[in-house]
């Protein structure tokens, strides 16, 4: 499901704190946050979101596209899909398919990990065919703006067709939208790299503290046998390889997350009274992206037998032998399956030393 009001609610609340004289410019979005539907559809009356990346390279520059019609330059950016779990998901999601540059060489500018860096309210005209009712407005677009950083050795972009015509890479002053120009200019959101001031702290998080994703997993076991998923080839994480039933807590306790995930990817239902914790994994995948925190949960018991629910991120379930695991095995997975083998219950991976 796309994001909620409430999350959508919550990042303007930390925005507006920021930038108080643009709530009247909001107000409509607001007020929408509790009409039926939400905002995010694309149907929705009185406006809808989209979402955009600010991609920062280390020489102060922000990635652009082409536009294929016009060639002007643009943050990457566009619709919110239900897939998406977050409006940061969504600009990254867009980031990724539009300059072909894999999601791992992206992170959040700090001081921005939970708040646009820019919030664009513009109208866009209806179409000319059904004719508008007398009266109808435009319909409003607020894009929601994130800031992410480029890392040093990022592969030089590659747009697919029909994604833009080529990109380029414009200093901050040379960025075409006013509002996004005076806010990289005022908030230094490249995070210090150029031996300047460090960006304005988020309000939702202490200063120097660094936001953890935190990932849940299913154990399941059968005569002996663990559940693994086989990831489908094209998924935008281990595409081919092995992998728990897994997922991403949302504003949720990490058993509710878990037991909504078991059932949205293989129809199995958990009570998240029957899970109990067997390993905790503190995993930095690299430096400069945000680390994860890793929590793996045995289920007494379910309901169910494991289904392909979905197919583009899932090709096969099966139960293997922690003996016997393939060796298109996520890493962190494995370790994981040895700490439960034998009774440790912490392992960190990828940190320096």
């Amino acid at each position: 499901m796309p994001p909620s009001p409430s999350h959508i609610g919550d990042l303007l609340t930390a925005y507006l704190a920021r930038h108080p004289g643009e709530r009247g410019a909001l107000e409509p979005l607001l007020t929408a946050l509790g009409t039926d539907g939400g905002p995010a559809g694309r149907t929705a009356l009185l406006g809808h979101v989209t979402c955009s990346a600010v991609v920062i390279d280390r020489d102060r520059r922000v990635l652009h596209v082409r536009h294929r019609a016009t060639g002007l330059p643009l943050a990457p950016g566009g619709h919110v899909e239900d897939s998406d779990e977050s409006l940061p998901a969504a600009a990254l999601r867009r980031a990724v398919e539009e300059v072909g540059i894999p999601a791992s060489f992206f992170s959040p500018a700090p001081g921005f990990e939970a708040v646009p860096i820019d919030v664009d309210v513009h109208d866009i005209a209806r179409a000319p065919a059904p004719a508008p009712a007398k009266g109808e407005p435009a319909l409003r677009h607020y894009d929601f703006r994130f800031a992410f950083h480029l890392a040093d050795d990022a592969p030089e972009p590659a747009p697919q067709a029909g994604e833009g015509e080529g990109t380029c890479r414009l200093p901050f002053d040379g960025v075409t939208s006013p509002g996004l120009r005076a806010k990289l200019g005022a908030s230094d959101p490249d995070g210090g790299r150029s031996g300047e001031a460090r960006p304005v702290p988020s309000p939702l998080f202490p200063s120097g503290s660094v936001p953890q994703i935190v990932g849940v997993h299913l154990w399941l076991e059968r005569d002996g046998k663990v559940l693994l998923g086989l990831r489908h080839p094209d998924s935008a994480y281990a595409g081919s390889l092995w992998h728990f039933l897994a997922g991403h807590c949302e504003a949720e306790s990490a058993t509710a997350c878990l037991a909504r995930e078991a059932y949205e990817e293989a129809g199995l239902v958990v009570d998240p009274a029957d899970l109990g914790l067997v390993h905790v994994v503190h995993l930095l995948h690299r430096p400069g992206v945000p680390p994860r925190v890793q929590l793996f949960f045995r289920a007494d018991r379910w309901k169910g037998v494991p289904e392909l629910r979905e197919p583009d991120k899932c090709a096969a379930w099966r139960w293997w032998d922690p003996e016997d695991l393939p060796d298109a095995l996520v890493p962190y997975a494995r370790a994981a399956i040895e700490g439960v083998g034998t009774g440790r219950l912490y392992t960190e991976t990828g940190w320096p030393g």
